[in-house]
């Protein structure tokens, strides 16, 4: 690992300030992707900022009775938060399915936003990448591909995002909040992450030294009946090959609100817009499920041996929406 300095701020115009002073720093939350990363070569920062006693770890419900989240609280008191739970609880079990115990303690809402791919050319520096090195290639597409992207990949890159976390805000409409040295800024999760295109290396819409203060959630009536679901390749802690995020409102047996974003098939958390349409006013039965599935996976793009995921995804989708359904119908 690179010999790098250690600072920790107290507060956030002093991070910003020593992330100015020195454009080789980074900041660090908890460190369970930067430091892993460090360590195999691939972020190698001349310094880093520990922003984690930042007092940014409240979780607050807003005046119109949303919630807004702090960078740093961890993922395990994001889960365990009472209004988590009560007002998105697909939220709280994202996190709950997205990593050890040890690691929810460390892990920030921040990190957890910034985390990258763990795709295996990407990790290890003896293999070309282009997310890693710019132009250098992408061998995932020839070569190990079974876990990457079925949408919005390109030729430059099938990595996926591996946040569960992620999918879950998307669904509900999150909102990034940072602070420059220029003053604070607001984005919204659906463009916070960039689309992979010719740039895979560029991945996320934040300016230069931005650092990242919290999390919005406007408020949803419908994310209050909320699930998600994770498939992975062992029980125990392990990252997806296909999630999803879904909430649904129904009345008199027709959709009147739904939610739907897609973990583990994109180099984003996948907001299934397509799906939304069609289920929206339409009845709350299995083949319309079905074809709201098969209208979001129609653009699915899949490389020889991640076909699966699409069959997997869908099954994904009315499983999961006949479960709300039912349990609408108690």
């Amino acid at each position: 690992m690179r010999e790098f300095a250690y600072d920790r701020a107290v507060d956030v115009s002093g991070a910003l300030a020593l992330l100015d002073a020195d454009p080789g720093a980074r900041f660090l939350g908890g460190g369970t992707n930067l430091v892993d990363l460090m360590k195999a070569g691939v972020e190698r920062p001349a310094r880093l900022v520990d922003v984690r006693e930042l007092p940014l770890d409240g979780i607050e419900v807003t005046a119109d009775g949303g919630l807004r989240i702090g960078a740093t609280v961890t993922n395990s008191d994001l889960a365990a938060h009472p209004e988590v739970r009560r007002r998105y609880p697909a939220l709280a079990q994202a996190v709950l399915a997205g990593a050890s115990g040890q690691l929810r303690n460390m892990a920030t809402v921040g990190g957890n936003l910034l985390q990258r791919t763990r795709c295996g050319y990407f990790t290890d520096v003896t293999k070309p990448c282009n997310k890693r090195v710019p132009g250098s290639g992408c061998p995932a597409i020839e070569g190990e591909h079974h876990n990457h992207a079925i949408l919005g990949a390109s030729q430059h890159c099938v990595a996926i995002h591996p946040s569960d976390m992620g999918v879950a805000l998307t669904a509900f409409d999150a909102v990034v909040s940072y602070e420059t040295a220029d003053g604070p800024g607001t984005l919204p999760l659906a463009d916070f992450y960039l689309p992979v295109g010719e740039t895979p290396h560029r991945e996320t819409a934040l300016p230069p030294g931005a650092l990242i203060t919290g999390v919005t959630l406007p408020p949803a009536a419908v994310a209050a009946r909320s699930r998600y679901r994770k498939v992975r390749e062992r029980a125990s802690y392990a990252f997806a090959i296909g999630s999803i995020a879904a909430a649904l409102d129904i009345r008199d047996g027709v959709v009147g609100d739904v939610r739907l974003a897609f973990g583990a098939v994109a180099s984003r958390p996948w907001r299934a817009t397509a799906a939304e349409r069609v289920l929206t006013g339409a009845p709350a039965d299995a083949e319309t499920f079905a074809a709201a599935a098969d209208a979001e996976l129609a653009a699915a793009k899949p490389l020889p041996h991640n076909a699966y995921k699409v069959t997997l995804m869908r099954n994904l989708v009315v499983a999961v929406l006949t479960e709300l359904a039912e349990e609408a119908a108690r």
